[in-house]
Protein backbone atom coordinates (compact mmCIF):
# COMPACT_ATOMS: atom_id res chain seq x y z
CA UNK A 1 0.00 0.00 0.00
CA UNK A 2 2.92 2.22 1.04
CA UNK A 3 4.86 1.48 -2.26
CA UNK A 4 1.51 2.57 -4.43
CA UNK A 5 1.07 5.61 -2.05
CA UNK A 6 4.98 6.53 -2.72
CA UNK A 7 4.44 6.12 -6.63
CA UNK A 8 1.20 8.23 -7.19
CA UNK A 9 2.77 11.19 -4.94
CA UNK A 10 5.77 11.04 -7.48
CA UNK A 11 3.68 11.10 -10.64
CA UNK A 12 2.15 14.08 -9.10
CA UNK A 13 5.57 15.71 -8.43
CA UNK A 14 6.36 15.19 -12.31
CA UNK A 15 3.32 16.46 -13.49
CA UNK A 16 3.63 19.55 -11.04
CA UNK A 17 7.11 20.22 -12.25
CA UNK A 18 6.14 19.73 -15.89
CA UNK A 19 2.94 22.24 -15.27
CA UNK A 20 5.42 24.81 -14.46
CA UNK A 21 7.77 24.29 -16.94
CA UNK A 22 4.02 24.72 -19.48
CA UNK A 23 3.54 28.27 -17.54
CA UNK A 24 6.83 29.29 -17.48
CA UNK A 25 7.21 29.02 -21.55
CA UNK A 26 3.92 30.14 -22.12
CA UNK A 27 5.35 33.13 -19.26
CA UNK A 28 8.22 34.08 -21.40
CA UNK A 29 5.90 33.50 -25.16
CA UNK A 30 3.01 35.94 -24.60
CA UNK A 31 4.39 38.17 -21.84
CA UNK A 32 8.11 38.68 -21.62
CA UNK A 33 9.71 38.59 -25.47
CA UNK A 34 6.15 40.87 -25.89
CA UNK A 35 7.79 43.12 -23.03
CA UNK A 36 11.09 43.02 -24.36
CA UNK A 37 10.83 43.44 -28.04
CA UNK A 38 7.77 45.93 -27.41
CA UNK A 39 9.26 48.03 -25.73
CA UNK A 40 11.35 49.67 -28.37
CA UNK A 41 11.50 50.34 -32.25
CA UNK A 42 13.16 53.08 -35.02
CA UNK A 43 12.14 55.47 -37.00
CA UNK A 44 13.95 55.06 -40.78
CA UNK A 45 15.30 58.21 -41.92
CA UNK A 46 12.75 60.60 -43.92
CA UNK A 47 10.35 59.32 -41.39
CA UNK A 48 8.84 60.68 -38.28
CA UNK A 49 7.00 58.93 -35.32
CA UNK A 50 3.73 59.57 -33.65
CA UNK A 51 3.52 57.66 -30.45
CA UNK A 52 -0.04 57.36 -28.88
CA UNK A 53 -1.14 56.44 -25.46
CA UNK A 54 -4.85 54.61 -25.15
CA UNK A 55 -5.01 56.02 -28.55
CA UNK A 56 -4.16 59.73 -27.40
CA UNK A 57 -1.44 61.44 -29.62
CA UNK A 58 0.97 62.36 -26.85
CA UNK A 59 4.12 62.89 -28.90
CA UNK A 60 6.30 63.05 -31.98
CA UNK A 61 9.26 60.74 -32.36
CA UNK A 62 12.66 61.79 -33.93
CA UNK A 63 14.47 59.35 -36.65
CA UNK A 64 16.47 56.67 -34.75
CA UNK A 65 15.98 54.25 -31.61
CA UNK A 66 12.92 54.69 -29.08
CA UNK A 67 10.87 53.45 -26.49
CA UNK A 68 7.36 53.10 -25.48
CA UNK A 69 5.74 51.38 -22.69
CA UNK A 70 4.24 47.77 -24.04
CA UNK A 71 0.56 47.30 -24.66
CA UNK A 72 0.15 51.04 -23.49
CA UNK A 73 1.78 52.87 -26.29
CA UNK A 74 2.04 52.53 -29.92
CA UNK A 75 4.05 54.57 -32.75
CA UNK A 76 2.78 55.23 -36.20
CA UNK A 77 5.54 56.19 -39.03
CA UNK A 78 5.01 59.00 -41.29
CA UNK A 79 6.69 59.54 -44.30
CA UNK A 80 7.75 63.07 -44.57
CA UNK A 81 9.98 62.62 -47.72
CA UNK A 82 9.46 64.17 -51.29
CA UNK A 83 6.55 62.04 -52.61
CA UNK A 84 4.35 62.04 -56.11
CA UNK A 85 0.78 62.08 -55.99
CA UNK A 86 -1.45 61.60 -59.27
CA UNK A 87 -4.63 63.60 -59.75
CA UNK A 88 -7.20 63.64 -62.82
CA UNK A 89 -9.73 66.52 -63.02
CA UNK A 90 -12.07 67.46 -65.16
CA UNK A 91 -12.67 71.18 -65.37
CA UNK A 92 -14.99 74.22 -67.78
CA UNK A 93 -12.75 76.38 -69.45
CA UNK A 94 -13.38 80.07 -69.48
CA UNK A 95 -14.99 79.71 -73.17
CA UNK A 96 -17.30 76.58 -71.47
CA UNK A 97 -15.23 74.10 -73.32
CA UNK A 98 -14.84 70.36 -70.94
CA UNK A 99 -11.24 70.34 -70.14
CA UNK A 100 -9.67 66.85 -68.93
CA UNK A 101 -6.46 66.86 -67.13
CA UNK A 102 -3.97 65.00 -65.27
CA UNK A 103 -1.95 66.20 -62.90
CA UNK A 104 1.46 65.26 -61.19
CA UNK A 105 2.38 66.64 -57.84
CA UNK A 106 5.36 66.54 -56.07
CA UNK A 107 4.87 67.42 -52.01
CA UNK A 108 6.02 66.45 -48.79
CA UNK A 109 4.57 66.41 -44.98
CA UNK A 110 6.61 68.77 -42.80
CA UNK A 111 8.24 66.88 -39.84
CA UNK A 112 6.44 69.45 -37.32
CA UNK A 113 3.06 68.88 -38.59
CA UNK A 114 3.12 64.85 -38.72
CA UNK A 115 1.63 64.54 -35.42
CA UNK A 116 -1.17 66.99 -36.25
CA UNK A 117 -2.30 65.80 -39.48
CA UNK A 118 -2.31 62.09 -37.81
CA UNK A 119 -4.76 63.94 -35.30
CA UNK A 120 -7.06 65.27 -37.61
CA UNK A 121 -6.81 62.95 -40.66
CA UNK A 122 -4.93 60.06 -40.15
CA UNK A 123 -2.55 58.45 -42.57
CA UNK A 124 -4.22 58.52 -45.60
CA UNK A 125 -4.53 62.13 -45.57
CA UNK A 126 -3.31 61.91 -49.31
CA UNK A 127 -6.85 61.15 -51.24
CA UNK A 128 -8.83 62.34 -48.26
CA UNK A 129 -7.15 65.89 -48.59
CA UNK A 130 -4.69 66.27 -51.48
CA UNK A 131 -6.47 64.70 -53.96
CA UNK A 132 -9.23 66.80 -53.57
CA UNK A 133 -7.52 69.87 -52.96
CA UNK A 134 -6.28 69.35 -56.50
CA UNK A 135 -9.06 68.87 -57.99
CA UNK A 136 -10.58 72.03 -56.75
CA UNK A 137 -7.98 74.18 -57.89
CA UNK A 138 -7.72 72.58 -61.36
CA UNK A 139 -11.23 73.81 -61.30
CA UNK A 140 -10.74 77.63 -60.12
CA UNK A 141 -7.99 78.35 -62.14
CA UNK A 142 -8.99 76.56 -65.82
CA UNK A 143 -12.63 78.81 -65.04
CA UNK A 144 -10.07 81.73 -65.51
CA UNK A 145 -8.79 80.98 -69.62
CA UNK A 146 -10.33 80.04 -72.80
CA UNK A 147 -9.39 76.35 -73.62
CA UNK A 148 -7.00 77.73 -76.38
CA UNK A 149 -5.40 79.83 -73.81
CA UNK A 150 -4.71 76.88 -71.77
CA UNK A 151 -2.82 75.31 -74.41
CA UNK A 152 -1.35 78.62 -75.22
CA UNK A 153 -0.37 80.09 -71.88
CA UNK A 154 0.45 75.95 -69.91
CA UNK A 155 3.42 77.39 -67.95
CA UNK A 156 1.66 79.84 -66.56
CA UNK A 157 -1.75 78.05 -65.43
CA UNK A 158 0.38 75.25 -64.22
CA UNK A 159 2.36 78.19 -62.17
CA UNK A 160 -0.91 79.39 -60.99
CA UNK A 161 -2.55 76.35 -59.40
CA UNK A 162 0.60 75.41 -57.83
CA UNK A 163 -0.13 78.49 -55.85
CA UNK A 164 -3.59 78.00 -55.19
CA UNK A 165 -2.92 74.13 -54.34
CA UNK A 166 0.04 75.70 -51.97
CA UNK A 167 -2.18 77.82 -50.02
CA UNK A 168 -5.14 75.00 -49.41
CA UNK A 169 -2.18 73.04 -48.35
CA UNK A 170 -0.03 75.32 -46.06
CA UNK A 171 -2.66 75.02 -42.36
CA UNK A 172 -2.19 71.31 -43.10
CA UNK A 173 1.80 71.68 -43.05
CA UNK A 174 1.65 69.72 -46.30
CA UNK A 175 3.98 71.40 -48.42
CA UNK A 176 4.05 71.65 -52.41
CA UNK A 177 7.13 71.16 -54.22
CA UNK A 178 6.66 70.84 -57.75
CA UNK A 179 3.29 70.86 -60.07
CA UNK A 180 3.35 69.34 -63.52
CA UNK A 181 0.76 69.18 -66.22
CA UNK A 182 1.14 66.02 -67.76
CA UNK A 183 -2.08 66.10 -70.04
CA UNK A 184 -4.84 68.30 -71.44
CA UNK A 185 -7.78 66.80 -73.14
CA UNK A 186 -10.61 68.42 -74.78
CA UNK A 187 -13.54 66.86 -76.67
CA UNK A 188 -12.93 65.98 -80.28
CA UNK A 189 -15.05 68.61 -81.71
CA UNK A 190 -12.91 71.87 -79.88
CA UNK A 191 -9.82 69.59 -81.48
CA UNK A 192 -11.17 69.83 -84.36
CA UNK A 193 -10.97 73.21 -84.48
CA UNK A 194 -7.92 73.53 -83.16
CA UNK A 195 -6.37 71.79 -86.16
CA UNK A 196 -8.56 73.67 -88.85
CA UNK A 197 -7.19 76.96 -87.39
CA UNK A 198 -3.90 75.61 -87.06
CA UNK A 199 -4.11 74.48 -91.04
CA UNK A 200 -5.19 77.73 -92.45
CA UNK A 201 -2.88 79.33 -90.16
CA UNK A 202 0.26 77.70 -91.50
CA UNK A 203 -1.57 78.05 -95.05
CA UNK A 204 -1.69 82.01 -94.80
CA UNK A 205 1.08 82.39 -93.69
CA UNK A 206 3.01 80.27 -96.62
CA UNK A 207 0.87 82.47 -98.84
CA UNK A 208 2.16 85.31 -97.22
CA UNK A 209 6.05 83.81 -97.22
CA UNK A 210 5.25 83.79 -101.39
CA UNK A 211 3.95 86.91 -101.76
CA UNK A 212 7.16 88.61 -99.85
CA UNK A 213 8.97 86.47 -102.46
CA UNK A 214 7.44 87.45 -105.09
CA UNK A 215 7.42 91.26 -103.82
CA UNK A 216 11.52 91.17 -103.32
CA UNK A 217 11.90 89.56 -106.89
CA UNK A 218 10.13 92.49 -108.55
CA UNK A 219 11.82 94.87 -106.08
CA UNK A 220 15.36 93.30 -107.34
CA UNK A 221 14.18 93.37 -111.03
CA UNK A 222 13.60 97.06 -110.33
CA UNK A 223 16.25 97.97 -108.80
CA UNK A 224 18.29 96.16 -111.50
CA UNK A 225 16.18 97.89 -114.49
CA UNK A 226 17.41 101.67 -112.50
CA UNK A 227 21.19 100.17 -112.30
CA UNK A 228 20.74 99.35 -116.35
CA UNK A 229 19.19 102.81 -116.94
CA UNK A 230 21.64 104.52 -114.72
CA UNK A 231 24.66 102.94 -116.27
CA UNK A 232 23.08 104.02 -119.81
CA UNK A 233 23.28 107.48 -118.49
CA UNK A 234 26.07 107.79 -117.61
CA UNK A 235 27.80 106.28 -121.10
CA UNK A 236 25.40 109.00 -122.85
CA UNK A 237 26.85 111.47 -120.90
CA UNK A 238 30.57 110.25 -120.97
CA UNK A 239 29.76 110.13 -124.97
CA UNK A 240 28.71 113.69 -125.17
CA UNK A 241 31.96 114.69 -123.19
CA UNK A 242 34.46 112.76 -125.54
CA UNK A 243 32.99 114.97 -128.83
CA UNK A 244 29.61 113.43 -129.22
CA UNK A 245 29.13 112.15 -132.70
CA UNK A 246 33.10 112.34 -134.05
CA UNK A 247 33.73 110.26 -131.09
CA UNK A 248 30.76 108.05 -131.92
CA UNK A 249 32.73 107.72 -135.64
CA UNK A 250 36.25 106.83 -134.27
CA UNK A 251 34.83 104.51 -132.32
CA UNK A 252 32.98 103.11 -134.80
CA UNK A 253 36.15 103.07 -137.50
CA UNK A 254 38.32 101.31 -134.56
CA UNK A 255 35.90 98.34 -134.34
CA UNK A 256 35.46 97.91 -138.09
CA UNK A 257 36.85 94.55 -139.33
CA UNK A 258 37.39 96.21 -143.15
CA UNK A 259 33.59 94.77 -144.58
CA UNK A 260 30.82 96.38 -145.11
CA UNK A 261 27.64 95.57 -144.68
CA UNK A 262 26.09 94.39 -148.30
CA UNK A 263 22.43 95.79 -146.92
CA UNK A 264 21.87 99.15 -145.23
CA UNK A 265 18.63 100.04 -144.00
CA UNK A 266 18.07 103.84 -143.43
CA UNK A 267 20.68 106.41 -143.77
CA UNK A 268 22.74 107.22 -140.57
CA UNK A 269 25.33 109.55 -140.40
CA UNK A 270 27.40 107.36 -137.97
CA UNK A 271 28.17 105.12 -141.40
CA UNK A 272 29.71 107.96 -143.87
CA UNK A 273 32.06 104.46 -145.25
CA UNK A 274 31.92 103.45 -149.23
CA UNK A 275 32.27 99.88 -150.08
CA UNK A 276 34.97 100.57 -152.50
CA UNK A 277 34.98 96.72 -153.19
CA UNK A 278 32.30 97.45 -155.98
Amino acid sequence: MFKNLFSYIDENKREVKVGKIILHVLLLIFVIIPIIFGSWGTVNAGSRGVKTRMNKVVATVEEGLYFKIPYIEKVYKMDVKVQKDEVEANAASKDLQTVSSKMAINFNLSPEAAAIIFRSVGTDYKMRIIDPAVQESVKAVTAKYTAEELITKRELVRDEIKTVLSEKMLSYGIIIDQVNITNFDFSQSFNAAIEAKVTAEQSALAAKNKLEQVKFEAEQRVTQAKGEAEAIKIQAAAIQAQGGKEYVSLKYVEKWNGVLPTTQMGASEFTPLINISK
